[in-house]
C-alpha cells in the first residue's frame, strides 16, 4: 500500500518560507529611543495634514464623479429625445414623399403636375422649416440642460475660491 503524500496548499508554503526567511536573517538589537515630542508632534501634525488632504481630495473626486454622471444622464436622454423628434419628422417626410407621387402618378395632364407640384414643393418647405426649428429648439434646451449641472459646479468652486 502506498501512502499519499500530502500536497502542499499556498498558504502552507507561505508560511513556510516566511519562517525559513525570518530564521536566515541575524538578530539586531535596536535599542530602545525616545523620540523627542517635538518630533513626535510634527509627525503627528503631518499626518493629519495628509489626512485631511486626502479626505478633500476624495470629497472632491465623488462630487466630480457625480457631475459627469449627471451630465451623461442628462445629455443622453436629451439625444435619444432628439434622435426621436428626427426620426419622426423623416417619417414624416418620407410620407410626403409617397403621398406626391402617388399624386403625381394619377395626374392625367401637364398642368395639373406641375400644379401639384408647386403646392407639394410650397407645403414641404413649411414643413421643413418647421421641424428644422422644433429641432433647433431641442438641440438648445439639450446643451443647456447638459451645461447646466457643470456651470453650477464652477459657480460653487468659484464661490468657495472667494
Amino acid at each position: 500500500m502506498t501512502e499519499a503524500t500530502a500536497t502542499p496548499t499556498p498558504k502552507k508554503t507561505v508560511k513556510a518560507a516566511t519562517a525559513a526567511f525570518e530564521t536566515a536573517l541575524p538578530k539586531f538589537d535596536i535599542p530602545n529611543l525616545e523620540v523627542p515630542a517635538a518630533v513626535r508632534e510634527l509627525t503627528e501634525k503631518s499626518v493629519q495634514n495628509a489626512r485631511d488632504a486626502y479626505e478633500k481630495l476624495k470629497s472632491h473626486a465623488e462630487e466630480t464623479t457625480d457631475l459627469l454622471e449627471d451630465t451623461y444622464t442628462t445629455a443622453s436622454k436629451g439625444v435619444a429625445e432628439y434622435n426621436t423628434l428626427a426620426l419622426e419628422a423623416l417619417r414624416a417626410n418620407v410620407n410626403s414623399t409617397f403621398d406626391y407621387f402617388s399624386a403625381l402618378l394619377g395626374t392625367k395632364s401637364l398642368s395639373e403636375a406641375v400644379e401639384i407640384s408647386t403646392g407639394h414643393l410650397r407645403k414641404q418647405f413649411d414643413v421643413l422649416s418647421a421641424q428644422a426649428k422644433d429641432l433647433s429648439v431641442l438641440a438648445q434646451k439639450v446643451a443647456n440642460e447638459t451645461a447646466e449641472p457643470i456651470k453650477a459646479s464652477v459657480e460653487k468652486t468659484i464661490k468657495k475660491a472667494s
